[in-house]
């Protein structure tokens, strides 16, 4: 009997392992960390090494409440070298409390106030003839594109990033890791 139950219970934590790990894959890893579709977009984001700096921001314009919030929410979500191809001292100045609401205008005009997966993203732009404005809730409007297989946001000041993750499932909406930040009109 013991070694029935030694058996049954080192099969069910190997069952539980794998079922976990089919999970996580269901999602693409981002910064080298597994993407959870059932946690948040902070919980997730927080994670991933390629992250550290968007984070960091996130926190300090106070949207850490706002990003765990029921959504749902699309975030673009620059990659650590984007926000490192700035001018010199740009994070750094941003991060000071002084200028919290110059940051939280450019975080919010990463984030749509919907959950659009890459494929509604693709059928928008089609149907809009190629180019598909994007509200944010910073009240930027980005211009969707397909740059080939890619999709690609420009913003109002003609800085263009391209999605290089996309389809990052969160419980309150979709990730998509961009290459650039983008910025409100000067």
């Amino acid at each position: 009997m013991r070694k029935f139950t030694s058996t049954f219970l080192s099969s069910a934590v190997a069952a539980a392992a794998i079922a976990a790990a089919a999970y996580a894959m269901e999602n693409p890893m981002v910064g080298g960390a597994a993407m959870y579709a059932d946690k948040n977009i902070v919980e997730n984001a927080v994670n991933s090494a390629d992250h550290t700096t968007l984070v960091a921001a996130v926190k300090a314009a106070g949207l850490v409440e706002t990003l765990q919030g029921p959504g749902p929410f699309t975030v673009f979500a620059p990659v650590n070298a984007a926000f490192e191809e700035l001018p010199a001292g740009t994070v750094d100045t941003l991060l000071k409390p002084e200028n919290k609401d110059q940051l939280t205008k450019i975080l919010t005009c990463h984030v749509v106030a919907a959950d659009a997966m890459s494929d509604a993203i693709q059928g928008m732009i089609a149907d809009d003839g190629g180019n598909h404005p994007v509200p944010t809730v910073g009240g930027c409007t980005l211009q969707a594109k397909m740059d080939g297989d890619n999709i690609t946001l420009t913003d109002e000041n003609g800085n263009v990033a391209t999605v290089t993750i996309a389809d990052v499932d969160q419980s309150n909406g979709v990730i998509h890791v961009i290459d650039k930040v983008l910025l409100p009109k000067a």
